[in-house]
């Protein structure tokens, strides 16, 4: 099992990235948030995943809720929050790629205390995924981080930063901190370039390993990823799809990782079983997953059985 603590939250798309209408605008909402995204993603791998999440009590909560269960999301260590949701409005570019406007004060999702993050919320879990905004945010992101940095005592832990320049400061992002007690870092290449300006991208993860993650992974898009194991290094072609969008792509590719590994039994501790060649496989299969969801509008990552090419030698059958 794979448990992942993080925010669900509620994307409203508009395909007009100019100004709107003097009609109106039309706006379609559909369940995302990084870490719910990455949920989502494991389930439907088959990868059974644990999420730790505030959950309104608004239409929105209700919709996450549907959204996580019906994909296989196991919502028992998740809290009945009282505020409501946080909503995020995306006007998509022409390459597909959102810019997002938060609204955010006062929501759910960052409102996590010590006494709602025991022990018992990690449950049977071989790995902690966490990230994004939940360990930027405040009140809830010491809470947040305090409770991954326990969770290596029993887990491999994992870090997306899923870096929002609007929504928080570099400064907030404290990655090297994070490094010193987690195991996989994963980002994007835009993460990359707005926390390290101008470092070339193996330059930032041997900054990385020294701070202590072992397997630092950054995705690249259309040129596939760049795969870094205590420094040994090797690129990852992307699969050629035709892209609707890149939402949820980059949550999508953590799952498949994730998914691959615990499949080959290699979660639980420090990687010490992991070699370059294997965590090359874990990737390819990712930069798959992520693929398929590029294909499709919003974060709807791949069911198993949807997977166009090879099945993951790790796949949870």
């Amino acid at each position: 099992m794979i448990a992942v603590l993080g925010e669900c939250v509620a994307d409203a798309f508009t395909d007009r990235p100019t100004a709107p209408p003097a009609d109106g605008m039309a706006l379609r909402v559909l369940p995302g948030g990084g870490p719910a995204n990455t949920a989502v993603a494991l389930a439907r791998l088959g990868t059974a995943a644990r999420f730790l999440g505030r959950i309104s009590h608004d239409v929105f909560g209700d919709l996450f809720r549907a959204h996580l269960t019906s994909s296989g999301v196991d919502l028992s260590a998740s809290v009945a929050a009282g505020e409501l949701s946080t909503l995020a409005v995306a006007a998509l570019d022409a390459e597909g790629h959102a810019v997002y406007t938060f609204y955010a004060d006062g929501t759910a999702d960052w409102g996590w205390t010590p006494g709602e993050l025991g022990d018992d919320r990690l449950g049977p879990a071989s790995c902690l995924h966490t990230g994004s905004l939940a360990l930027v945010r405040r009140p809830g992101g010491e809470a947040v981080e305090e409770f991954a940095h326990g969770a290596r005592a029993r887990a491999t832990v994992s870090i997306d930063p899923n870096v929002r320049p609007g929504f928080a400061t570099r400064d907030d992002y404290r990655v090297e901190r994070w490094c010193a007690w987690s195991d996989i870092l994963k980002l994007s290449a835009d993460d990359v370039d707005f926390l390290l300006p101008g470092v070339p991208y193996e330059r930032a993860c041997d900054t990385w390993h020294a701070a202590g993650a072992r397997l630092v992974v950054v995705t690249k898009g259309a040129e596939g990823a760049l795969v870094s194991l205590d420094g040994e290094r090797a690129e990852v072609p992307a699969p050629r799809v035709r892209v609707v969008d890149t939402v949820g792509a980059g949550d999508a590719f953590t799952a498949g990782l994730l998914h691959d590994l615990e499949g080959r039994g290699l979660l639980g501790g420090r990687l010490d079983a992991l070699d370059l060649e294997t965590a090359v496989a874990a990737a390819t299969f990712a930069a798959e997953v992520a693929a398929l969801t590029c294909s499709v509008p919003g974060a709807d990552p791949p069911w198993r059985d949807q997977l166009t090419g090879r099945q993951s030698p790790g796949t949870v059958r």
